[in-house]
């Protein structure tokens, strides 16, 4: 292990522990959503990646940056290991802000995306080698994983049963695979289809959800009508329907202006806010 790589899993132990033990700590550096896009706090970006929920967290977190930062550091060297680690700490945080930018609640933290943008970085160079997950009984070509891990982070991000950052999980593999292509573009003359495979979903399920933000609330993954099958599920899509209606609003506030609004746009503002 190089030294670079030993003193972020130090450092990030230290200030993970700080945050254990010191609430004010971890709500100054935590990932939150209304202190990024109100109060303009962008540092939470990157400082939100070295802050755990708990110990197994942290170790987790830690373990897998340990176990494939070393193929990565002494091919690309330490410059170029940084620039792939917080490429995919912003990275993986930005499709988070983007994902629950109407959410105040939300909160944050952990260095998953920096380490899945790492892992796919070793991929990116070396897609055929076999690798173990952790407390697999068995290795298999690392394209496999990465197709299987993307996948992974789709349901999960549409499912929504779960505190996973899946968002910020594949927005990070997904910048540090391409920020590998870009450093060595040389791997595609003999690995384009195998990366293809890998990145092909994550990129059309981000064009998707950045050109339909409302199908991350609607339940399942198809475009059709559904049919109810029972009042609840009914009153479950109204209300996805009416969260689809003021996000388009409040993005139009957020670049036009609340001038902009039509009157019609003012009273489903209003009604909304009255619930």
């Amino acid at each position: 292990m190089s030294p670079v790589s030993l003193i972020i899993i130090l450092f990030t132990g230290l200030t993970s522990y700080k945050g254990f033990k010191d609430y004010p700590f971890f709500h100054k550096y935590s990932f939150e959503i209304e202190r990024v896009t109100v109060f303009k706090e962008y540092r939470r970006l990157i400082t939100s990646g070295f802050l755990h929920v708990d110990w197994r967290h942290y170790i987790f977190n830690m373990y897998s940056l340990y176990a494939f930062t070393g193929t990565v550091e002494i091919i690309m060297g330490s410059a170029k290991f940084l620039a792939i680690y917080f490429a995919s700490l912003i990275g993986g945080n930005l499709l988070a802000l983007y994902i629950h930018r109407h959410d105040s609640t939300y909160v944050a933290v952990g260095a998953s995306g920096a380490v899945c943008g790492v892992i796919f970085a070793s991929i990116g160079l070396f897609p055929y080698i076999n690798i173990t997950p952790l407390f697999f009984p068995f290795s298999f070509p690392a394209w496999i994983y990465g197709i299987v891990y993307v996948l992974y982070c789709i349901y999960g991000i549409k499912s929504l049963n779960d505190n996973i950052g899946h968002d910020a999980h594949l927005a990070g593999t997904l910048v540090g695979l391409l920020t590998t292509v870009g450093l060595y573009p040389s791997v595609l003359q003999t690995n384009y289809w195998a990366l293809g495979a890998i990145a092909l979903p994550a990129i059309i399920f981000i064009i998707l959800i950045l050109k339909r933000p409302d199908w991350i609330y609607i339940q399942g993954f198809s475009f059709n009508v559904k049919n109810y099958r029972n009042i609840d599920d009914r009153y479950h899509d109204q209300k996805y329907e009416n969260q689809k209606k003021l996000d388009k609003i409040l993005d139009k506030i957020n670049s036009k202006g609340i001038d902009s609004l039509s009157k019609k746009e003012k009273e489903i503002l209003h009604n909304q806010s009255r619930d």
